[in-house]
């Protein structure tokens, strides 16, 4: 059975766990290596069985304890080749043992993964499309500022996916940022709000998706019960039902649940 837990959500970091009973893989690294080990390890995962951690890209709420945590138990890392310069810039890897530049499939023991662009304002951004073994699909998509045709290929039929809803557009315009990242963040390379989010959940259903978590929340522009409410209300009206159709959550900051089992 597959496991799929976000340990870590939003601008102060960034780390999801992906996993079968015998190993699992990271998708980001964004919180300290003494956070993300406590994490699996409250869980009953043991760090050393992680297979990969997978970046998305470079900035830091999803980097910032991938050099402790690689060296500390040996995993590989994996990311594309422009988030390989990023990480190696900035120190956030010093290259050893890490398995780069990402090209096409990547096949590990329980685990295929496919990465695709996302658009960001960094150096080459990815999302994961990720098959384990009993064929179960989930699909990560966070920072970007639009859903392209190329994410939305990606996340088509997958089971379960995770999906970023950083924002009210109405909090985020009359909220306390300075002009130019508010429009940073509203841009075609920044986040993706609710609204924009949940616009792409009806189609998402349709092909397959019965599970749904909202990632990647503003804490300043934004707040749960309005990113689910957006989700739920657009599912609504295309006629599906919550709990019946489809399992949809919102992910914390710092998540204390256990894996989701499916």
């Amino acid at each position: 059975m597959a496991r799929f837990c976000p340990l870590f959500s939003g601008s102060s970091g960034n780390c999801l766990y992906i996993g079968t009973p015998d190993s699992g893989i990271l998708i980001d690294g964004g919180v300290s290596a003494r956070r993300m080990e406590q994490a699996l390890r409250d869980r009953d995962i043991d760090p050393r069985r992680i297979q990969a951690i997978f970046v998305t890209h470079e900035h830091t709420d999803h980097t910032a304890g991938l050099r402790v945590f690689q060296k500390r138990f040996g995993t590989a890392v994996y990311a594309s080749a422009g988030t390989r310069d990023g990480l190696y810039e900035t120190e956030a890897l010093d290259g050893a043992g890490v398995c780069l530049p990402m090209d096409g499939r990547v096949e590990l023991d329980d685990f295929a993964v496919k990465a695709f662009a996302i658009s960001h304002d960094c150096r080459q951004g990815t999302g994961f499309r990720i098959t384990l073994r009993d064929g179960r699909t989930v699909g990560v998509a966070t920072d970007m500022g639009e859903i392209t045709d190329t994410v939305r290929e990606y996340l088509t039929g997958c089971d379960l996916i995770h999906i970023e809803s950083n924002h009210d557009v109405r909090m985020l315009e009359n909220g306390p940022y300075p002009y130019p990242l508010k429009r940073r963040i509203l841009s075609p390379i920044g986040h993706l709000s609710n609204e924009a989010c949940a616009r792409e959940l009806p189609r998402l259903i349709e092909t397959g998706t019965t599970r749904i978590f909202l990632g990647h929340l503003s804490r300043e522009n934004n707040l749960p019960w309005l990113a689910h409410a957006a989700s739920q209300s657009t599912l609504q009206m295309a006629g599906f039902q919550e709990q019946v159709d489809y399992l949809l959550r919102v992910v914390p900051p710092e998540n204390d649940q256990p894996p989701l089992i499916f």
